[in-house]
């Protein structure tokens, strides 16, 4: 079922090696009523449009922190695949693994055939979520090719 703007964002744990040496668990309800978020979501780690959607919120850490705003990327990537990929690329917010796609399927972002045969990895999506765990903002690029609107979701975060 497709979440929209105005819909009660849908709860999950994830793991994460990232920015910590240790895995660590993150749960969306967490941060309710004390940050908003930005779900991130990407199709595969270490892919030219991934690394410039995940690199260009990461030059942006800054200005999301200043709003009250944590970022969460997610992707189907194991754990130690997403440790490098943020290692190599220095990045500051937390990738979560999704490896067995629950949260991409609650959330309706499912590529069934993305690249090379893969099947089932995340679409290119957004959801920025408020303190009150309302989805804000919804962008899913239907083509993994085409990249997300960055002024928008900043935009989003800025008028909540």
């Amino acid at each position: 079922m497709a979440i929209n703007t105005g819909d009660k964002a849908p709860d999950f744990t994830l793991v994460s090696f990232t920015p910590s040496a240790d895995p660590t668990d993150i749960t969306l309800s967490s941060f309710n009523g004390k940050k908003n978020v930005v779900l991130l979501f990407f199709p595969q780690a270490f892919t030219g449009v991934c690394t410039e959607q995940i690199c260009t919120m990461n030059e942006s850490f800054n200005d999301f922190e200043g709003l009250d705003a944590e970022i969460l990327g997610v992707s189907v990537d194991g754990t130690f695949v997403q440790k490098a990929f943020a290692k190599s690329n220095g990045i500051k917010y937390p990738l979560l693994s999704d490896f067995n796609r629950e949260v991409i399927n609650k959330y309706d972002v499912v590529h069934d055939t993305f690249a090379h045969g893969m099947k089932n990895v995340a679409k290119r999506a957004v959801f920025v979520i408020g303190k009150d765990g309302i989805v804000k903002y919804k962008e899913i690029t239907e083509n993994p090719g085409v990249q997300v609107n960055f002024d928008k979701i900043k935009e989003a975060v800025k008028s909540l």
